[in-house]
Order: C-alpha cells, then structure tokens, then sequence
C-alpha cells in the first residue's frame, strides 16, 4: 500500500499535503481500494470552506457510498474539477491527479494532531 511520508492522515482514510498555509486534499490508495471502482464524486458546487472532521461531500463506488471529511478547517480556493469528469483519475492516481480540494488552511495546529505516515500504516494494518 502506498502511503507517501510527506503527507498527514486522518482515522477516516483522507491524506492532506501542505503547501505553507495551502492544504492539498484527497483519499489514501487504501480507501481507494477498499471502495473498489471510483463511479462518482459528489462535491458541492458551492462549496466555499470545510470545517475541521466535517463532511464536505461523498464518493460513489459501484459497492457503496463513502463520505469525505475534512483534515482541516479553511477556505476552499480550488475543486479538482478532473475528478469530477473522470472520479476513475481517484483510483489510478490518488495521491497524485486524484486530489479533491485546495484549501486556505485556518489553523495548521489542526493538522498537526493528524496521523503521521507511520502511524497510519498501523491503522490500515489492524
């Protein structure tokens, strides 16, 4: 399982880059598989800020629904809108083309407390 050192990682399987105060965001490739194949992204066209573990929107797998929650609060400044044409791209390239949002990070004391590289290797091996 892929599982890049330079990111942090929440309980529920999303992975956050930061780039100074930008947050890159997306889905593990261990989500990636346990949902299988990638049909659908649901993020709100109006979406304008994520607050910290809160849903901000849902991905469609031909097994099921998953949500997706957000590793920090801020200010979205831009929606991949890739993933929204081709949700596969999640599947192929989740820590790469497969992004979901970029955020303006309000507290990185938030992100902080996510779950180092390691840590999260020994959540997914449980």
């Amino acid at each position: 399982m892929n599982v890049p050192t330079n990111l942090k990682y929440t309980n529920d399987h999303e992975w956050i880059k930061i780039e100074g105060n930008t947050g890159i965001i997306g889905i593990t490739d261990y989500a990636q598989s346990q949902l299988g194949d990638i049909v659908f992204i649901d993020l709100p066209a109006d979406l304008e800020s994520i607050t910290f573990n809160s849903t901000f929107g849902t991905i469609e797998a031909v097994k099921t629904v998953s949500d997706i929650k957000a590793p920090c609060t801020g200010k979205v400044i831009e929606i991949n809108q890739k993933i929204l044409d081709e949700p596969q791209v999640v599947n192929s390239d989740p820590y790469g083309q497969g992004w979901f949002i970029k955020v303006e990070i309000n507290d990185l004391k938030e992100v902080e407390e996510l779950l180092t590289p390691d840590a999260y290797i020994d959540l997914i091996k449980e």
